[in-house]
């Protein structure tokens, strides 16, 4: 499975995730495996307690989920996110990404998604002094 990327394409992925977290106290965090057997946010729900995403002190984790074989990705924010953003918050960012997957760009899609969302992390989780960071950076591999 961890094929799917190169070294190259995860340092790309790993650079948008530590980049973005310069501006933000938000977590961000990339799972890629290649089925979905289940409904995609049922899935990225269970992956976001498995990771433990939900330990930060902000609430404020935010997973990328996508299973490429089965063309299914997901956008899954902690409550600390979700109570502060409009519902349908993430499609936006959902659709860009998605025209950039149909392409097979799938490491230009996810950093981009990674990029904006950080942009709108920083105006409701700003960036702290005493910033720790939560969540490992790397990308997580299912299957």
């Amino acid at each position: 499975m961890k094929d799917f990327l190169t070294e190259a394409d995860k340092k790309k992925i790993i650079d948008a995730i530590k980049e973005v977290e310069l501006n933000t106290s938000g977590e961000i965090r990339v799972h890629v495996e290649s089925h979905c057997n289940d409904n995609v946010l049922d899935r990225a729900a269970y992956l976001f307690k498995k990771l433990q995403m939900y330990k930060t002190e902000h609430q404020n984790g935010l997973l990328f989920y996508l299973a490429h074989k089965d063309h299914e990705f997901a956008i899954l924010g902690d409550g600390g996110i979700n109570q502060k953003v409009p519902e349908n918050f993430w499609d936006e960012i959902k659709e860009r990404m998605a025209d950039k997957f149909r392409e097979g760009k799938f490491v230009e899609g996810l950093s981009e998604g990674i990029r904006e969302s950080g942009v709108h992390l920083k105006t409701y989780f700003p960036y702290q002094s005493d910033d720790v960071n939560e969540l490992p950076d790397e990308i997580s591999f299912g299957d």
